[in-house]
């Protein structure tokens, strides 16, 4: 494809960078909260790609949405608007190799993970150039090339597959780490504490990420979970968690770090609590009335995850709005760029069809 792959990497952290935050310590087994007031600071270079970086997911899933209002998007179409913070601040705190799978949520995770504007939106409007020809949209993209193994239509599947991926990191041994995200409502799923078990059981490198956006598919979590601290899930079987702001990308990075070190580090599974949120109905098709729209714009105006780090790069780096109107213009061109060629790239030969069902064997 014309459009070079991108890459979510944050620039080297320089030694004069303030340590991270410690996390508040709680009792053994129970989660830790971390210290909002204490959020680690980040230089005017991180700032500026962790802007960069959320503000191309924030203009592609609107893009998205507009696409679908159109009809130039059919089935189901998830957006990520709200939760940005999250992805991006994890990816920087990983390292090339690290593996990503997630759930139907997924274009923002795609995106995070260095793929093609391009062919995330060709997927989207079933195209040839799309990440699995045209043949899969929204629910059935992977990337080998770059780590990203999916973004899954069934509730909680994704949690046994990331731990399966953690346990294939363990058996190469090549220091690798499973981030396997899913939504609040997925961890009520049985298969979650299957996978708890075993990756505690196992030691398995692997962070379980839980992107608690509130209301699952459209219910409340106080109306759905005994247990509404996530980051306690694991306590049965040992495996630590922390409740985290996902609505900062500092406070994310910093817990993202402590937790991929816990793993890499052979001491086995981490859960991280994203307490974030969607501004957006669960899919495109959902009005979202079991909300207040006051509710959501209260989060939009005292939480947005972009709008902390533009209002960081004004007040502590004197970053211009022409500056900052430059970034914008640059991500948008990239996100027309991808909905113009989703657009017009042909639709897949009808004979793909009979294409990608049966592993073909190695050849020689």
């Amino acid at each position: 494809m014309a459009v070079a792959a991108r890459k979510s990497k944050a620039p080297a952290q320089p030694k004069a960078a303030a340590k991270p935050a410690k996390a508040r310590a709680a009792k053994e087994g129970a989660g830790k909260t971390s210290a909002l007031s204490n959020a680690p600071t980040f230089t005017k270079e991180e700032d500026l790609h962790a802007y960069r970086e959320m503000l191309l997911i924030r203009r592609f899933e609107e893009k998205a949405g507009q696409m679908y209002g159109m009809g130039l998007i059919g089935g189901f179409c998830h957006l990520y608007i709200g939760q940005e913070a999250v992805v991006i601040g994890m990816q920087m705190a990983s390292k090339d190799g690290d593996q990503v799978i997630t759930g139907y949520r997924d274009h923002g995770h795609m995106l995070a993970c260095g793929m093609e504007s391009r062919g995330v939106m060709a997927e989207l409007t079933g195209r040839r150039g799309g990440y699995s020809r045209g043949k899969g949209g929204s629910m059935h993209m992977f990337s080998r090339e770059k780590n990203f193994y999916g973004g899954h239509g069934i509730v909680g599947a994704q949690v046994s597959l990331g731990t399966g991926l953690a346990f294939a990191d363990w058996y190469r041994g090549d220091n690798t780490v499973s981030m396997t995200y899913f939504g609040d409502g997925a961890a009520n799923q049985g298969q979650v504490y299957e996978s708890f078990n075993m990756a505690q059981l196992w030691k398995l490198p692997v962070i379980f990420i839980i992107e608690n956006n509130r209301y699952a598919m459209g219910t409340a979590v106080s109306r759905a979970s005994a247990q509404t601290d996530f980051s306690r899930r694991g306590v049965s079987f040992g495996i630590p968690g922390e409740q985290v702001d996902g609505m900062d990308v500092r406070a994310v990075r910093e817990a993202g770090q402590r937790a991929i070190e816990h793993a890499r580090s052979g001491k086995g599974p981490y859960i991280l609590e994203m307490q974030t949120y969607r501004y957006r109905g669960h899919s495109m098709s959902d009005p979202a009335k079991y909300r207040s729209k006051d509710e959501v714009q209260r989060m939009r105006e005292e939480h947005d995850p972009i709008e902390q780090v533009r209002a960081r790069l004004v007040r502590d780096f004197q970053i211009g709005e022409d500056e900052l109107k430059a970034v914008d213009a640059k991500v948008r061109e990239i996100v027309n760029d991808a909905a113009e060629f989703a657009t017009h790239d042909p639709e897949p030969d009808p004979s793909e069809l009979y294409t990608d069902i049966l592993l073909e064997p190695a050849q020689g």
